[in-house]
């Protein structure tokens, strides 16, 4: 499995039967030549996603777990950039709105972090709750998608020429 770096730190990614499988941080070091095509693609996506220039991802992804878990995780993809939800909403758009810590319990263990958005999902209070790369990497990825959008508004107009 290749671990690549990070504005975050490093992250290591697999795949499984031509799907994105894994992306998860880790604290190990950088290794491994990259030859899978799903994984050249989903490192290139990831540095252009970083660099501000990719708003979303469309590498195949191969989601494992739960037919609960599939539905959370395909819940909290559909938060844009730019916008977040909560446990509850996610849990209320499921039908079953007492399913918060279940919601929780899904969203962390979620396989492809950043690519699958659970660092949009806050706590109904709007706080930063639980991420599994760490509350500081949940608020960096919060915190870079608004910069991000404040250039795209700011400068989408400008023509600067040299």
């Amino acid at each position: 499995m290749p671990i690549i770096s990070s504005p975050l730190g490093n992250i290591r990614i697999s795949s499984r039967e031509g799907c994105l499988s894994e992306l998860k941080f880790t604290e190990e070091d950088t290794d491994g030549e990259i030859l899978d095509q799903v994984l050249l693609s989903t490192k290139q996506q990831l540095e252009e996603y970083f660099a501000g220039k990719r708003k979303t991802f469309d590498m195949p992804i191969g989601l494992g777990g739960t037919d609960f878990q599939r539905k959370v995780w395909l819940a909290m993809n559909q938060v844009p950039l730019g916008q977040t939800t909560t446990y509850m909403k996610i849990s209320q758009k499921l039908g079953n709105p007492g399913a918060i810590r279940a919601v929780g319990a899904a969203i962390g263990a979620n396989p492809i972090l950043v690519v699958l958005p659970c660092h949009r999902v806050l706590g109904s209070d709007g706080s930063l709750t639980g991420y599994a790369g760490g509350l500081d990497k949940k608020k960096k990825l919060s915190s870079s998608w608004k910069a991000m959008l404040f250039r795209e508004v700011c400068f989408r107009d400008l023509d600067i020429r040299s």
